[in-house]
């Protein structure tokens, strides 16, 4: 455990393990940051603990005790830890750490007087605009049996910051669209690639933000270390709809893609035969109600105003983020 002392240029990142934790904790040990990686449940691969300046440490964020400790000398706050799922059986567990994690670091971040804190929600808590209009950072959430779970934890989440921010806590927010890049094949956006490699035929007609993981974890570094602060962000490279995505992995893996369109009907039956089957037989479950219905709902993002804010940054064409990914996912598939 860590013990108290002074401001030591400390960077600390919460979910440090986890997708966009792994690849910012490798930006900022490239940089030359010392970094406290935190986690809370399995250690990520010897590759990471191995990097230079970045020390891990198994924390529960829920504690106060043990968030007051993790926090103790530390400069700036990376908070990326979030529970991500559209399972029923989360819901109560995501509101809760979602919400109270947040708070706490919130709280010690004020107490401790860190320099600036910086927190990734998500585009799934900006409220949703009438006819399809652009959806920007001023948009307000309401309530709707529309919004899932996920989308309402970092709702109140992102709440708890902005409560910071009044009370003194320079912090800024981002919110990411559907963050694509090198990871875990099994598990969350990554493992679009896989079933893409499967030759896995439908498609929905939805259309959302997508971004890179590598200009998420550049915009936070830059925002982190510019003088912005109460503001929030839309992270997002473009709008695309899942068939062109699906297509573009498709064509970069040397396999056929989706071509047969997955109506709303169709996808109400798939996620109700897939929570049947999960109940008779367990195993994981494939597509929910919440999963399906974002599949198939038409978002369009406005990403202007982190440009207006960044004059510098640009975002990576989305053709050369999946080219690169699926470069990975076939080097990995191949080992």
């Amino acid at each position: 455990m860590i013990g108290q002392h002074l401001k030591e240029n400390i960077t600390l990142v919460t979910g440090a393990s986890g997708f966009v934790g792994q690849h910012l904790v490798r930006l900022l040990s490239a940089k030359g940051y010392t970094v406290r990686a935190l986690y809370n449940s399995h250690l990520p691969s010897n590759n990471l603990q191995q990097l230079p300046g970045v020390s891990w440490h198994k924390y529960d964020l829920l504690d106060i005790f043990e968030v007051e400790e993790a926090m103790a000398g530390v400069e700036d706050v990376y908070h990326c830890a979030a529970i991500v799922s559209f399972h029923p059986k989360d819901k109560g567990g995501m509101l809760h750490f979602n919400v109270e994690s947040t708070a706490n670091i919130v709280n010690q971040a004020l107490e401790q007087r860190i320099r600036k804190m910086m927190f990734v929600s998500s585009i799934a808590s900006l409220g949703r605009t009438q006819h399809n209009a652009p959806i920007t950072e001023e948009e307000q959430w309401e309530e709707s049996k529309y919004n899932s779970v996920y989308s309402l934890s970092k709702h109140n989440a992102e709440l708890e910051v902005w409560r910071g921010m009044a009370e003194g806590l320079d912090a800024v927010v981002v919110n990411p669209g559907i963050i694509l890049g090198e990871g875990n094949w099994d598990e969350g956006s990554a493992r679009l690639m896989k079933v893409v490699d499967s030759e896995f035929p439908f498609y929905t007609q939805g259309i959302n933000g997508w971004v890179d993981v590598q200009d998420v974890v550049n915009a936070m570094y830059l925002l982190m270390q510019s003088d912005i602060t109460e503001e929030r962000f839309i992270l997002s490279a473009g709008n695309f709809g899942y068939h062109e995505v699906f297509t573009m992995m498709a064509q970069a893996l040397g396999k056929k893609p989706p071509h047969i369109k997955a109506s709303p009907f169709m996808t109400g039956l798939v996620w109700r035969f897939s929570m049947l089957k999960h109940k008779l037989a367990g195993g994981g479950l494939t597509i929910t109600r919440e999963t399906a219905r974002t599949s198939q709902s038409i978002n369009n993002y406005d990403n202007s105003k982190l440009l207006k804010f960044l004059p510098g940054f640009s975002y990576t064409p989305m053709q050369q983020t999946i080219a690169r990914m699926a470069a990975a996912y076939q080097l990995d598939a191949n080992m």
